[in-house]
């Protein structure tokens, strides 16, 4: 299948900026750097170079420290192979938002003899391969140069192997773009210039595939007295900064192991290369998956090919960083072995496996780009994440550091306690249970390690489960809350109290998804098999289980307009989750004050927190639901499968959503405003954050990207309509009546803001009331006239609205709804005795009164 093109931009920008980092646009060499070839150095005899003094270090690059000077000798074998160097930090200064053991960045490199006894250190950074064969394999050379990022001048050469001897020295302990930090880096945290006289190599070792590089750099860094808070400690207290780096330079395969070929229909991370040859009539954009290379062993081909279960040549180990707090250690290596049961579906036992990091093997660091590592950082930080570096040429992932910060557990307990609070005792403190909170954190390592295995995240997994099956212990016992550990499906808030849902059933698991997606990314074929017959078997595979088991369905990240693929949601009706989750909410508010009280707590910080969190859970829960108002269905499929890639979302569906949002937000929610809380934590009957996620919603509602997408819906079956001949126009008028026409949901949505104004009886909104119709009337000016509503919007979403409304019926429809207010509101004026509410009424009028007074700028 090809991929589209958006999809192809993006991943092409995550090849060149981030996944690979073979190529940054900015690199550049000032001219202390320029590499000059036309100087000719004297060769001397390797004894005098390399004396009886020198310190050597044999491995992939053999290294001599002779007194302060550090050499590389190099082997004729190793010249024009592919290294990739990987840069990290080993320690940092306090508070700076990176920690030891995060990534600085990565290349691809090779060194290359030149003329005048020169070394040279290229970047790799092309993407475009081509077949030795072909005659275009020389234009696709022609137009790749690698730059050159410095020349060494040959010391000395080994009298026995011919290897190459080259000082160092200065080239590590320099400011480049390859061993230290780049430019937008040093700008982030004002970083001027380094300072040589305090920076140096702490130490070189090396090993058969890959030799190890740490320095210290310390820069003089720029501060100033209005950004003092925002400035590093270090800096404001001494204007400077020191850093400790690793540099891993990993030889990469001799031989490549064979690409997987992308498909969009399962969720793996992916490179791109372009592909040329003398046959082709365009350019092949060829995208491939990120995964760890896992053969059986030769005594095991056998059993392999019969089937049986087989361990792999060499295993997926992931350490534990020694400085985790021991009694979290379990948790995290039973994250990792999880997924055992996943590699078993693709055909290896024992596939993976966490282990403590052996303090005491001299041999091994942290920083070593062969060690995958869950490094623990010391941070405030509420998160973890999971990268891997791979092999550019084949996807292949060689290593990954999962950053894994402490202060993550604090949004767990609030995330388990609102969510879950109402169903589950242990819930109701502020400081779990070790069990607990060890689960938890299980549940948190199984998730990133699957992103270090090449899965991305699938917020589409969650819709594969029915919501009524969410309160059913049987069924939950059998296929868990999401099919989808990589999904943000946090804990079980569908469960109700009288359903006694076993707590192993609130936490999400290793599912189907995550099974059949190894399968499909880590099955091993024959090696006879090319990667475009491994693609067509696949996709056979993936029409085959896919269409008959939505639970093996990949949503995305949920970045489109597709409600099924929604972050932090469970199951496949949004409004019926919603109001279980809501009706949750109502039971755990009143009880915050005694569920956040806490031992040597001496204000409301606890309960201020707690509430916050409350307010956030119930806003994802009306965004939920706002989502399906406008909403498409995104299946990606192939030519050999039937049905629509893009589907509308129901009217009736749509309408269910708009009610359910009038019902819990439109109106207001006074559950909400508890004064036992709010008295104690904010000024009394505050409401400022509910308004907040009202006029978010109602931005949402009114928006011009949505109202446009709406209006191309309903012209898209017009148009079918128009073009069929009366006797086959059935079935289009069928499709067509279940469109939620723009006209429609405009009145839909006016009714329930504006029906008093024609009761007949006295108009009195309010506060609330008056909150949602002045966020309705600004969003229908921002309709009618965007050019003057930038300020009110974010400036993205002001010229996509501007620019997918101009010539579009949405301002037509736009400018006749604010007529029709402002008719009604006339009508209304005369019977309004409470002076607030004719003072709303006058303030509206004027405002439309405004809008209307110049014509529409025409675009």
């Amino acid at each position: 299948m090809n991929l589209n093109k958006a999809f192809l931009v993006t991943l092409l920008l995550s090849l060149l900026l981030n996944s690979c980092g073979l190529f940054r646009p900015s690199i550049k060499l000032d001219n202390s750097n320029l590499v000059k070839l036309d100087t000719v150095v004297k060769i001397e005899p390797y004894k005098k170079i390399i004396t009886k003094e020198a310190i050597t270090n044999d491995g992939l690059i053999k290294v001599h420290k002779v007194e302060n000077k550090y050499y590389f000798e190099l082997s004729k074998s190793l010249l024009n192979k592919d290294i990739l160097v990987v840069s990290r930090f080993i320690r940092t200064p306090e508070l700076g938002g990176f920690y030891g053991g995060e990534e600085i960045g990565k290349r691809v490199i090779f060194f290359e003899k030149a003329p005048n006894d020169k070394i040279l250190l290229r970047v790799k950074t092309s993407i475009s391969t081509a077949s030795e064969e072909d005659a275009i394999a020389q234009a696709v050379e022609n137009s790749n140069i690698a730059p050159i990022i410095e020349a060494f001048e040959i010391n000395a050469t080994n009298d026995v192997t011919g290897a190459f001897v080259f000082e160092v020295t200065d080239f590590l302990n320099s400011d480049n773009y390859l061993l230290a930090l780049n430019k937008a880096q040093k700008s982030k945290y004002k970083l001027v210039s380094l300072d040589k006289g305090k920076s140096f190599i702490s130490e070189i070792k090396t090993f058969p595939i890959n030799t190890e590089i740490k320095t210290v750099k310390t820069y003089k860094a720029k501060t100033t007295s209005e950004s003092i808070y925002k400035d590093l400690p270090a800096a404001v207290l001494s204007g400077m900064v020191t850093l400790e780096i690793n540099n891993s330079f990993v030889l990469l395969p001799e031989k490549p192991m064979q690409k997987r070929l992308y498909d969009p229909r399962v969720g793996y991370f992916a490179s791109v290369n372009l592909k040329y040859t003398d046959n082709q009539q365009k350019v092949e954009q060829k995208a491939f998956i990120h995964r760890w290379r896992l053969e059986p062993k030769e005594e095991d081909l056998d059993k392999w090919k019969n089937g049986q279960l087989v361990e792999p040549k060499k295993q997926i180990v992931y350490y534990i960083d020694p400085a985790t707090p021991k009694k979290w250690v379990p948790y995290l290596i039973d994250g990792i072995n999880d997924w055992n049961i996943a590699f078993e579906a693709a055909g290896f036992k024992n596939a993976i496996i966490g282990k403590e990091w052996p303090v005491k093997d001299s041999t091994m660091s942290l920083e070593d780009a062969r060690f995958s590592v869950i490094r623990y950082f010391a941070s405030p930080m509420k998160n973890a994440y999971g990268p891997n570096i791979v092999d550019p040429r084949s996807g292949e992932i060689l290593e990954s550091h999962v950053g894994w910060y402490h202060n993550l557990m604090s949004l767990l307990n609030s995330w388990y306690m609102i969510q879950t609070g109402a169903v589950d005792p242990r819930a109701r403190k502020m400081k779990l249970d070790d069990d607990l909170m060890g689960n938890l954190i299980r549940f948190v390592s199984s998730h990133e390690i699957g992103h270090t295995l090449g899965l991305r995240h699938n917020m589409g997994a969650s819709f594969a489960s029915p919501v009524d099956s969410l309160r059913s212990n049987k069924w939950l016992s059998k296929n868990g809350h999401t099919s989808s550990i990589m999904d943000y499906a946090r804990f079980n808030y569908v469960a109700q109290p009288e359903d006694s849902i076993s707590v192993d059933n609130l936490m999400p698991r290793i599912g189907d998804y995550d099974k059949w997606a190894i399968l499909w990314g880590y099955t091993k074929f024959t090696e006879e098999m090319t990667e475009e017959e491994e693609k067509e078997v696949l996709s056979k595979l993936i029409i085959n289980r896919v269409t008959n088991n939505p639970r093996l369905w990949f949503g995305g990240e949920g970045r489109d307009y597709d409600p099924r693929s929604q972050t932090e949601d469970l199951g496949d009706n949004a409004v019926l989750a919603s109001m279980y989750g809501i009706k949750n909410l109502k039971r755990i508010l009143p009880n915050l004050p005694y569920w956040t009280k806490e031992r040597g707590s001496d204000d409301y910080t606890n309960l201020k927190n707690a509430y916050s969190a409350l307010l956030g859970q119930y806003s994802r829960y009306i965004n939920h639901v706002q989502k399906n108002i406008g909403g498409i269905y995104i299946t990606p499929k192939t030519i050999d499968e039937e049905g629509d890639v893009y589907e509308m979302v129901h009217k009736e569906k749509q309408k269910e959503a708009l009610y359910f949002l009038n019902d819990n937000i439109l109106k207001e929610p006074k559950w909400l405003l508890d004064n036992q809380i709010l008295n104690k934590i904010k000024s009394p009957q505050s409401k400022e954050e509910i308004v907040k996620i009202m006029e978010s919603v109602m931005s949402s509602l009114l928006s011009g990207i949505q109202l446009s997408r709406m209006g191309f819906i309903a012209a898209r079956y017009q148009s079918d309509l128009d073009d069929l001949e009366n006797t086959t126009k059935k079935g289009v008028i069928g499709q067509q009546s279940e469109v939620y026409q723009t006209e429609e949901y405009l009145d839909d949505l006016y009714k329930l803001i504006w029906d008093d104004l024609k009761l007949g009886k006295e108009f009195a909104p309010s506060i609330y009331q008056r909150h949602v119709q002045k966020a309705y009337l600004k969003n229908l000016i921002a309709l009618y006239r965007p050019e003057k509503a930038k300020k009110g919007l974010s400036g993205l979403m002001a010229i996509l609205s501007q620019s997918l409304t101009v010539n579009t019926d949405t301002r037509s429809l736009a400018l006749s709804y604010l007529l029709n207010l402002q008719k009604d509101i006339r009508k209304a004026l005369p019977k309004a005795s409470n002076r607030m509410t004719k003072a709303h009424l006058q303030y509206m009028t004027k405002q439309i009164e405004d809008a209307l007074k110049e014509e529409m700028k025409l675009e």
